[in-house]
């Protein structure tokens, strides 16, 4: 890293508050043992009647939201029932890593996500190896993409990859990163009635 480059502010925030809140709520008794972010995958399909340009399209807006380019995806073998032949292009995929993944994931819990019309906070599943998968149905939340110059809706994967053991680490160590999970109410027990 040259001299004049910052440190992301939630990479700062990981280790000034994150590290030392989840030693103390979790007892880790060092701080190698804290969970940590690794990379951010993100993925989008492709369909299999686009033509050269949506496929263009879709990795120039792909590139732009992750700030690095985008790789294209072929597939393997060819499928009759889905039109699709092999090394055809089916989808479009990104990873990032380092300064970069902390950038993107500021602007998905700062900007992207709360542009959502009724957003009410992001799913609490994770996949039972401490990973998180959030699935965006309109890419235009995101700031670098203007709505005007979009000829089609593209749906996002987005993949955070962790290095904890447990589903409930990793949520804990994405509350405290800001990831707005949705709150979930109690249900009320029934009484009856005589």
């Amino acid at each position: 890293m040259s001299k004049n480059a910052t440190v992301p502010p939630l990479k700062q925030q990981y280790f000034t508050t994150v590290v030392p809140a989840l030693m103390a709520a979790r007892g880790y008794k060092n701080k190698h043992q804290v969970p940590k972010l690794t990379k951010i995958v993100l993925n989008s399909g492709i369909s299999s009647e686009a033509d050269k340009n949506q496929i263009a399209d879709t990795q120039k807006d792909l590139s732009s939201i992750a700030g690095q380019k985008a790789v294209l995806a072929r597939s393997r073998k060819a499928i009759a029932n889905f039109k699709l032949k092999q090394g055809q292009f089916v989808g479009c995929h990104v990873t990032l890593r380092g300064d970069r993944m902390w950038h993107f994931l500021m602007r998905l819990l700062a900007v992207a996500l709360p542009t959502i019309r009724d957003f009410r906070g992001v799913p609490n599943k994770l996949d039972g190896q401490g990973n998180y998968n959030i699935g965006i149905s309109d890419f235009t939340i995101f700031p670098e993409i203007t709505v005007e110059s979009t000829k089609r809706h593209m749906g996002l994967d987005i993949t955070l990859v962790t290095t904890a053991e447990t589903d409930d680490e990793a949520r804990d160590l994405l509350k405290q990163l800001g990831m707005p999970f949705r709150r979930t109410e109690p249900v009320p027990a029934k009484t009856s009635a005589a």
